[in-house]
């Protein structure tokens, strides 16, 4: 077990620079002295930066976060900090309204639009036109069987929740103006409406009276407005607006109209903007009885007995409503939201007044000053009151317990009522909420009209079911968001102590969840590898299969200079179904999903198999000592049968992949010195000197000509020939690739640009470094960093002799009094899997088995992304928002090779004499290096559950 209680710092580490403990990089060739000046320069930059940033001074600064309210709306001593957010999910609309299934996400639009994304990954699936105008409310019934929408217009919307599909389109003859809200009692298969007009209107889906044809002359867009219509004698009427966007409204499969007759008129004296049903509120009425509840704008709150039988006046009428209750009258504050506990009724209002209302006794008890601006939104949950308002902050406020005494009436009442939390939730007004639960986590939404929800987990104290290891998908995530927060990065020494960090916390985890651990030291002072080992249950233990899954913790730079993240690199941030931070896809998130998928293996005790890991914090600098620790601790790790990893991506967002090859590559410094010190180029040049750097270009120009051909002799000798097999495999990639996105072709120079990156070497300039400061120098020291890729059947040591040799021969042909110096930084063997083998042949049985698709609206989803523009619903499926088509076959994932390398998956699997295969888990838009590195919720599932199957069935 390595030490990690004393912070070690290192010098700052350049990726072609010599490392003093790895001697044998230098092929046998000695640092040169101007390398030596340039870096002892750039340490004590270095040094100079660490020590003037304050101890405490975040690495990423320019990032504004809304963790708390930024200027205090209320002085009431409320703790400001905000929960947990989970996500943040992006329309092009306003929300005004949620509802929330056990399977999706609804969001109501400033549009029309309904939005819906996937509940467990967040992702998005499909954007329905559900209204001409703004959609104002959204219902989910109790049973889940129907959702109920409402806009700026007299039309409602009924939808299936889980096929998405419109189940009736309900109107009113009469003309009710926009409606604010809607209530359903399952009881009696009815649902009421509150309209602009102050009325409330309802209708029973179960009454076959109502059916009237599609084309019926009373339905709102075929007859005559009394006031848009009207036209003088003789004049014409303006003709309606009809724009594109109306025609991608689903027709319905019934249409019902609401009877003349089923109104209550100035059911308010104002607008009716909130409605529910409750079940036996009061003592009034039965304890199994629905009751319709209703707030308006002239301030009152009335309560309403449901009836099947019509009113008196109408026989013919289906259901009536009578007014139980009225409070407020005294009050002409408009009700904006209104939430029910028992007995007790929570009203919103305008000016962050929550008022609380004892149903029973019809006695006002509390009026709280919850929030600054007009509380729009309520909801009662988990035993508390959440609130949001149009100054963009949202609020939890503990509640009175609800009860009633032997006598039947209302008890604790006296309970202190206290705001919890408050914080703020977006920058704009908060419209809409919900709350749900999912997965064991307790789950708050808000919408606004900054157009975006955002989800909360607002998790009490936690369960013991809870606290169990190997719990829920968000574990996965939370164990996630926690690595992310390491700043691992290998390639500084500022980070060495965040590095040792993240390998602690690593370690830490694996124990956790049931693993043997231990770090081990690797030599020069880099990062230690983290050794896991867990157990599997199959006796004896010379049966076991053993499996090796190699990942690493380090991860590259996140500089924030011109304010590219758009949030802390170092901090996860979910946004449209994707978490987003350095790290989160290369190479954090595929470690923490491979661990979870064994944790899911011992929990449910099917792990037959040994797994260990072997997570090296290096990688990301060249793999600097692994090989070396590996070797020193081969005794520890054991026998291998089979290596595992997951460090890449696939080639678009849609298609699974496996990897089968990569190229190895080698990067090398080669440098040119001058006897002489840095000279004036005015004062001492002349061409009887001869200038290191334009030896050094001139030398370089020899290694490839125009074409990019490598001019190394015997540079090209040994590579594999091109088999039909692998032709095939190209032709299939190119065909799928131009279907998907025609910009790509045509196929062959597609075909051609994957050889050539995939299966052919190649040699790249990167950079020259020269002594002395700007100016009119002629440089006593000039360096080229480069590198070459290399592919099967190139190796890697004869290329270095060549490397060497032609470089020697070419430079002594110049006559120059110059020296030269090549050096070898570091190198990788390429590597070349077999498709056929049983390892593969595993994993694409688990990627098929995980990504098999399926009939439901998140599975088949919509192909324009990012509600709208930020990826698709992932797995080889063609685009098919609801068209009938029937779901595509599930089909094998894409043979791939790739252009970059990888050091240790070759090494590993030499050194164990084991096959190694390669799971990409990302997307191609992943990031990884970039800004805004990202990797989808889904895909993290979705290799959770891939690596499962694969480490069970090895």
């Amino acid at each position: 077990m390595a030490l990690l209680g004393t912070p070690v710092f290192r010098a700052c580490f350049d990726p072609w620079s010599h490392d003093p403990h790895d001697e044998a990089s230098d092929g046998g060739e000695g640092r040169c002295e101007g390398c030596r000046k340039i870096d002892s320069r750039a340490r004590e930059a270095a040094a100079a930066a660490a020590t003037t940033r304050p101890p405490h001074a975040p690495t990423s600064g320019g990032i504004a976060t809304m963790t708390a309210l930024q200027a205090r709306e209320l002085d009431d001593g409320c703790p400001d900090q905000a929960p947990e957010q989970l996500q943040e999910l992006r329309h092009d609309g306003s929300v005004l309204s949620i509802a929330v299934s056990d399977k999706y996400i609804f969001a109501g639009t400033s549009r029309g639009e309904i939005v819906v994304w996937s509940l467990g990954t967040y992702q998005f699936v499909q954007t329905i036109q559900a209204h001409k105008r703004s959609v104002l409310c959204l219902l989910l019934s109790e049973d889940n069987k129907y959702l109920f929408s409402s806009a700026c217009e007299p039309i409602i919307g009924v939808w299936c929740p889980k096929t998405l599909t419109r189940l009736y389109e309900i109107y009113s003859t009469y003309d009710v103006g926009d409606v604010f809200s809607v209530a359903y009692s399952p009881q009696r298969e009815t649902l009421y409406l509150g309209t602009q007009t102050q009325d409330i209107q309802w209708i029973s889906l179960k009454d076959p009276s109502r059916r009237v044809p599609y084309d019926s002359a009373n339905h709102p867009d075929k007859r005559q407005h009394r006031f848009f219509d009207s036209r003088a004698v003789g004049g014409t009427s303006t003709p309606r607006r009809m724009e594109e966007h109306y025609a991608l409204i689903p027709k319905a499969a019934t249409v019902l109209e609401i009877d003349d007759g089923a109104i209550r008129q100035y059911a308010h004296y104002g607008w009716v903007f909130c409605m529910l049903v409750a079940k036996g509120p009061t003592v009034l009425a039965d304890p199994d009885e629905d009751v319709l509840i209703s707030g308006g704008g002239d301030g009152t709150i009335k309560l309403w007995r449901l009836s099947d039988h019509g009113p008196d006046y109408d026989d013919g009428v289906f259901g009536d409503i009578e007014e139980m209750m009225c409070l407020g009258e005294d009050d002409s504050d408009s009700v904006m939201s209104i939430a029910i506990d028992g007995s007790f009724l929570y009203a919103g209002k305008l000016q962050g007044i929550i008022e609380l209302w004892d149903l029973d006794t019809k006695q006002k008890l509390r009026v709280i000053k919850a929030h600054d601006g007009n509380v729009n939104t309520l909801r009662m949950s988990f035993g508390l009151l959440w609130s949001g308002a149009t100054g963009g902050s949202a609020s939890k406020h503990s509640t009175v317990h609800y009860g009633r005494d032997k006598h039947g009436l209302s008890q604790n009442v006296s309970q202190k009522y206290q705001c919890l939390n408050r914080w703020k939730a977006h920058n704009a007004k908060i419209l809409s909420s919900a709350v749900t639960v999912h997965r064991s986590d307790q789950l708050f939404l808000t919408g606004a009209n900054d157009n975006t929800v955002r989800v909360w987990r607002v998790n009490g104290i936690p369960t013991e079911a809870e606290q169990e290891v190997g719990g829920s998908e968000n574990m996965m995530i939370a164990s996630l968001r926690d690595f992310v927060s390491f700043k691992t990065i290998s390639s500084r020494p500022e980070f060495t102590e965040d590095c040792r960090k993240g390998a602690t916390f690593l370690g830490s985890l694996f124990k956790r969840l049931g693993a043997q651990v231990e770090l081990l030291s690797t030599s020069g002072l880099h990062n230690p590898i983290v050794f896991a080992k867990f157990s599997g249950k199959l006796e004896p233990a010379e049966k076991r299969k053993r499996i090796l899954f190699y990942g690493h913790y380090d991860v590259v730079p996140a500089d924030m200079k011109g304010d590219n993240w758009q949030t802390d690199p170092f901090k996860l941030e979910g946004r449209n179904g994707y978490l987003y931070g350095r790290g989160v896809s290369d190479n954090k998130g595929p470690v923490i999903a491979a661990l979870y998928a064994v944790s899911d293996l011992l929990q449910a005790k099917v792990l037959d198999s040994d797994i260990v890991f072997v997570i090296e914090g290096e990688e990301e600098s060249g793999s600097r000592g692994f090989q070396e620790t590996i070797r020193k601790h081969k005794d520890l790790i054991g026998h291998i049968d089979y290596v595992l990893l997951a460090n890449s991506y696939w080639l678009d967002d849609e298609v699974p992949c496996l990897t089968y090859g990569l190229r190895g590559v080698l990067h090398a410094t080669v440098c040119i010195d001058s006897k002489y010190p840095d000279l004036h180029s005015g004062v001492d040049g002349s061409n009887l000197l001869s200038e290191p750097l334009s030896d050094l270009t001139l030398l370089l120009s020899k290694l490839k000509d125009a074409k990019n051909h490598v001019k190394i002799p015997g540079f090209y000798d040994g590579i594999l020939p091109l088999t039909a097999e692998e032709e095939q495999r190209y032709d299939d990639i190119a065909r799928i690739l131009i279907r998907r996105n025609p910009a790509n072709g045509p196929v062959e120079a597609l075909k051609r640009n994957l050889m050539a990156r995939w299966r052919e070497p190649n040699l790249t300039i990167h950079r020259f470094n020269v002594s002395g400061p700007d100016g009119s120098l002629i440089s006593s020291h000039a360096a080229a960093n480069l590198s070459i890729r290399l592919v099967p059947g190139q190796e890697v040591e004869q290329v270095i002799d060549s490397l060497r040799a032609f470089l020697k021969e070419q430079y002594a042909a110049f006559g120059s009094e110059n020296s030269l110096t090549v050096r070898i930084d570091n190198k990788a063997e390429p590597w070349l899997g077999v498709p056929g083998n049983y390892i593969f042949r595993t994993l694409e049985e688990a990627v098929m088995r995980a990504w098999e698709p399926t009939a439901t609206a998140e599975e088949e989803g919509a192909a324009n992304g990012e509600g709208q523009g930020e990826g698709t619903v992932a797995a080889a499926l063609p685009a098919n928002p609801t068209n009938g088509e029937a779901a595509p076959k599930s089909r094998k994932p894409l043979y791939i090779r790739e252009g970059g390398s990888i050091p240790p998956i070759r090494f590993l699997e030499k050194e164990f004499n084991a096959p190694a295969a390669h799971l990409p888990c990302g997307q191609a838009s992943d990031a990884a290096h970039l800004d805004n590195e990202r990797l989808r919720v889904l895909n993290l599932l979705k290799s959770r559950e891939i690596f499962s199957t694969v480490f069970r069935k090895l």
